[in-house]
């Protein structure tokens, strides 16, 4: 062979061996990387895992969680969720929503485990939807441990436990975050009725559903911040559920369970609202047409509050205590801030001129 074709072998053979060497080396650290990047991503899984699990908190309130069942006439009349948060000799105390319990003449409760009890209306009020039913405490394994919602902020871990459907799906949890505090939400009474009061709540997309009344909201660690009352309903809107702050619904539970009433403070007025232009119509009252908004008086009750400071029918309230007036839900929300026996000042509109009065509240049980 010449030196000239042994050179040329030599250089081919060499070239063919650094890009075998190359190749091998590459495909070693495609599957060294390979196999870093599926360790890494399963470590993260499981470390996200970790942080996001909320078994523990739901630990903690599973077992005082009920199922509240109510009969009319011995006929299932409506079912929702309660919860256990109190036991005092002999008795366990159950909070959940008025409007669960409201229409039923007969109540009891399904524990965790399937235990059915019996149970007494202590007492319910339909402005807080709130109710406490009191049941033997022999059988009640957990208590709930209430929280704080004023501590809350916009995006923490909520859950709910409730029974959505009812008992078939007792002991069921949602989770979420909290997307809003303080929301004013508008509250009608009746189906055919237009807002009949302002409800402070907090907002969160955990899903709620119908069953899921009157059972807890909790932070990530199972302790209660919330009472679930409602849910906004709307082929548009979706992940919009409310709850009453626990604060709140433990002030109106320590009336009810001792089987007293919540007095709510009386002016003495029947009322609409000014945009009601077919009822004022009927009532005979014109509204100026700088007026947009306010409640119009339609009848002032004899020996009354309102009687006393010379309302009379036809004058519009646009103020409590220098808080606009919008409506009569607003009105009953403002007024509700305060006790019988207060003095606050009205400002309203007669004969298109704005005038004030100080009126002292009596009391009733509901305005």
């Amino acid at each position: 062979m010449r030196k000239k074709d042994l050179g040329l072998l030599l250089i081919i053979t060499f070239l063919i061996s650094f890009i075998f060497g190359a190749i091998c080396s590459s495909i070693i650290l495609i599957n060294n990387s390979s196999d870093n990047n599926s360790f890494n991503i399963v470590n993260t899984s499981v470390s996200m895992e970790e942080d996001n699990s909320i078994n523990e908190g739901i630990s903690k309130i599973y077992d005082a969680v009920v199922v509240i069942e109510g009969f009319k006439n011995d006929q299932m009349n409506a079912t929702g969720t309660g919860f256990i948060y109190k036991k005092d000799d002999g008795n366990a105390y159950v909070m959940t929503n008025h409007h669960v319990v409201g229409s039923s003449d007969k109540l009891k409760i399904i524990l965790s485990d399937k235990t059915e009890l019996d149970a007494t209306l202590a007492g319910s009020e339909v402005y807080s939807d709130i109710a406490v039913l009191k049941v033997s405490s022999d059988k009640i394994k957990q208590v709930a441990k209430i929280g704080n919602s004023n501590k809350l902020k916009v995006g923490d871990i909520l859950f709910a436990v409730g029974s959505p459907e009812g008992a078939d799906y007792a002991g069921t949890v949602t989770k979420g975050i909290l997307s809003g505090k303080d929301r004013l939400v508008e509250v009608a009474f009746a189906e055919n009725s237009a807002s009949d009061y302002y409800m402070k709540v907090l907002q969160t997309d955990a899903a709620i559903n119908p069953g899921n009344s009157g059972g807890p909201i909790c932070d990530v660690n199972g302790n209660v911040v919330g009472i679930t009352n409602m849910k906004l309903v709307d082929s548009t809107v979706e992940g919009m559920g409310f709850a009453i702050p626990i604060e709140d619904a433990l002030n109106y539970a320590a009336i009810l369970e001792k089987g007293d009433k919540i007095i709510r403070p009386y002016v003495g007025i029947s009322m609409m609202d000014v945009s009601n232009d077919y009822y004022l119509w009927q009532n005979r009252i014109t509204i100026p047409s700088n007026i947009k908004s306010g409640v119009v008086i339609i009848e002032v009750s004899k020996d009354s509050p309102a009687s006393k400071a010379n309302f009379k029918k036809g004058d519009i309230i646009v103020k409590l205590n220098n808080k606009t007036i919008r409506s009569v839900a607003e009105f009953r929300y403002q007024l509700y801030k305060y006790k019988p026996g207060d003095t606050i000042k009205v400002t309203y509109v007669r004969d298109n001129k704005e005038k004030k009065v100080d009126i002292k509240l009596g009391k009733m049980d509901k305005e």
